[in-house]
């Protein structure tokens, strides 16, 4: 039985299903427990910046110096007119809203023998799916379904719902592959980077995405919905919806308030493309905070690069993806945090860390 304790963390409109549909890690949580340290005392429901502090780029005329310094100065930027339904994104909001009021059982069996895997408490996934951790003190307030594109059309789901998330993702995986290569290659053009290496960094199967839910809760000081961290990728195309915030990016030492605005998408750099262009475009540290009032749905489109392309720069020694990840995976499990880029500079320092 649920105790008084939970019941009162979360808002007075969920009822008892809708608490059963998280997973019981995340409804016994013990807040008194967990070691992370809490958010700052300023309220995460607070007003937006205004005017919106975030770089814009159209991709309809995609203007290469807008581009530049977005990269080099946030590694974040909203993107506008960049051709995806208004109807398909808010499908998908819907169909993920839908998705996640299933009962905890039902997602988790819905995932069993298949490549799509269901996951709770940590983003952190080997590459079979399975959670690197689910400790109190590495749990974030979050659930999810991991999607590797390239078994999609192949996947034969168990429940209605999940077909419905089949069939609108292979749709919007077809935009967001065009999106991630464009975007590609107008930054390769401003590096200068060859055109035939180019188009080895992004592996024809190089898409993953991921749907998140972040529960509202009274008390923010529980922890994180998702802690500070960088992307691996070369970069992350997400759909946060427009009506709930918590999205929030590092910039000179302050936290920014990433606005939800209708009918956008938000690219964040990841550790891939600061390597890439050695170190002139930023992989940007982001996180993202619980709201108050309203549970926050988002999906991810994560660009990757062929896991045995050998990244090369003068900042690094040569490394692949398949490296990379498992030297992440391999310090998530000693240390308890990603160290990342650090541990492939040529003068690497073993105590740096990104977060």
């Amino acid at each position: 039985m649920i105790n008084f304790y939970i019941s009162k963390l979360f808002n007075n409109n969920y009822s008892m299903n809708n608490l059963e549909s998280y997973p019981p890690v995340l409804r016994h949580l013990d807040p008194q427990q967990h070691p992370s340290p809490p958010p700052p005392n300023s309220d995460p429901d607070e007003e937006f910046q205004d005017p919106d502090p975030v770089p814009i780029i159209d991709l309809e005329c995609l203007d290469h110096e807008k581009l530049e310094e977005a990269c080099e100065n946030w590694g974040l930027f909203r993107l506008v007119n960049h051709g995806v339904p208004l109807t398909l994104l808010k499908e998908l909001q819907e169909v993920a809203k839908e998705l996640f009021s299933l009962s905890f059982e039902a997602k988790e069996n819905a995932c069993s023998d298949s490549p799509v895997t269901y996951f709770w408490g940590t983003p952190a996934l080997t590459p079979s799916g399975t959670a690197l951790t689910r400790s109190p003190q590495n749990m974030n307030w979050v659930e999810g379904f991991d999607v590797p594109l390239s078994q999609l059309s192949n996947f034969n789901p168990q429940l209605p719902t999940l077909e419905s998330v089949r069939v609108l993702v292979m749709e919007y995986e077809k935009h967001l592959s065009r999106i991630g290569r464009r975007l590609f290659e107008a930054m390769a053009k401003n590096l200068e980077l060859n055109m035939k290496s180019t188009k080895e960094y992004l592996a024809e199967k190089s898409g993953m995405m991921r749907v998140y839910r972040y529960p509202n809760l009274p008390d923010t000081n529980v922890g994180w919905g998702m802690e500070a961290h960088t992307d691996s990728s070369v970069m992350s195309i997400l759909n946060q919806g427009d009506e709930v915030g918590g999205l929030q990016l590092l910039k000179h030492h302050q936290w920014l308030n990433v606005k939800p605005i209708p009918d956008t998408l938000v690219v964040n750099l990841g550790d891939m493309m600061q390597a890439i262009s050695n170190d002139r475009y930023k992989s940007v540290t982001h996180r993202v905070r619980i709201n108050k009032h309203k549970e926050r749905i988002s999906l991810c489109y994560f660009v990757f690069p062929g896991e045995e392309v050998v990244i090369e720069s003068s900042k690094y020694k040569p490394f692949t993806y398949n490296e990379f990840r498992a030297q992440v995976q391999e310090d998530l499990k000693a240390l308890g945090h990603k160290v990342g880029l650090p541990r492939f500079q040529h003068s690497h320092n073993s105590q740096v860390s990104l977060l």
